[in-house]
């Protein structure tokens, strides 16, 4: 079988990890591979990458995508459907690993409902994925806002200041509540729940009456105030799958607090940092054993599927199952994280 492995969306620590384990139970099973560029994109552009053995030496630790990615929609643009389905043609693909988060599998079930063979992989740092108890990169991310975490209390309690730190999360809020709660935030704000910026300001107030002469808040970027009745934009672009670009909730919160206070407040936006730099050790193994497992997959010809952690278990669910509906947070963690506030 001759397969096409594609990465798409945001990057994400540990699509490396899975491309080189896909290509390598994958050549075991007697199957070949081409590295489509740049997501979708590649397909309608005829933009190719070998994948050899030589090719996926030393991927495990590296961050990024070697195949590149973009968040090219084809069924956005009339006429790239019909350029994606004779890239597909030319190529001679018999299947397509595509590894991606919501928009990605979207398409790839799309396709799969319209006769092309497809199997997925879960990647996104926001773990918002259904079906699947985790995505590979989320660790990776909570990580870095832990880290980040831990130097920013340093310098916040120095100079007796708040400090909002935006972390990403356009609709759960999983890297703000498992940061946040590693990390050891007085607060933490996340679209599921949307938050009173006085109780916020409260919180800054007990603190100080406490003594605690420094606060931190962390904010997904999804999170809203109740005032405002949505999400916080600095523009009003939509990408290739109608997202509009999020930001500024942690300008608009440290500016409250500040006014509400009179605490110095400062704000960090985490941003693309959280994306960034080699997968943890977990990222590693998890991203390995789906690569793994899409690779079973294709070779049972179980198409219109896609790897999923369910306990300890790598299952395979429906790609509908999965695309289209976002995992939003356990509200029993965010309850145990609750317990810290303040």
């Amino acid at each position: 079988m001759n397969a096409g492995i594609l990465t798409g969306g945001g990057d994400c620590p540990g699509l490396n990890a899975v491309i080189r384990a896909v290509v390598k139970r994958g050549g075991q099973l007697g199957h070949t591979f081409v590295g489509i560029k740049d997501g979708w994109k590649g397909l309608i552009d005829n933009s190719l990458v070998e994948l050899t053995k030589d090719a996926i030496s030393g991927l495990l630790p590296r961050g990024g995508t070697i195949l590149g990615t973009s968040r090219t929609n084809p069924f956005k643009k009339e006429g790239d459907l019909e350029k994606t389905l004779a890239g597909i043609k030319r190529l001679s693909l018999d299947c397509l690993v595509c590894i991606g988060g919501d928009d990605t599998l979207g398409v790839a079930a799309k396709l799969f409902d319209m006769g092309i063979a497809t199997v997925g992989v879960p990647k996104t740092i926001d773990n918002d994925l259904s079906s699947t108890d985790f995505t590979f990169g989320f660790d990776t991310a909570v990580t870095i806002v832990t880290e980040a975490l831990d130097r920013l209390h340093t310098t916040t309690e120095a100079h007796h200041r708040v400090m909002v730190v935006e972390v990403m999360g356009r609709h759960a809020g999983w890297i703000a509540v498992y940061g946040g709660l590693a990390g050891g935030a007085d607060m933490i704000l996340i679209p599921e729940e949307p938050f009173d910026v006085e109780e916020v300001a409260k919180v800054v107030r007990k603190r100080k009456g406490e003594g605690k002469n420094f606060s931190i808040i962390v904010a997904a970027e999804g999170a809203y105030p109740k005032e405002v009745g949505g999400v916080i934009t600095k523009e009003k672009v939509l990408d290739a799958f109608g997202h509009v670009k999020l930001g500024g909730v942690g300008e608009f919160l440290a500016g409250e607090i500040e006014k509400r206070t009179g605490v110095e407040t400062r704000y960090v936006v985490l941003g693309h940092l959280q994306r960034g730099g080699s997968p943890t050790a977990y990222d590693r193994v998890l991203a390995t054993r789906y690569g793994v497992k899409a690779a079973e997959l294709m070779h049972e010809k179980k198409f219109g599927r896609m790897a999923a952690l369910q306990g300890n278990k790598i299952v395979d669910v429906p790609l509908k199952e999965a695309a289209g509906k976002a995992k939003t947070v356990d509200m029993e963690i965010y309850r145990i994280a609750s317990v810290f506030f303040g």
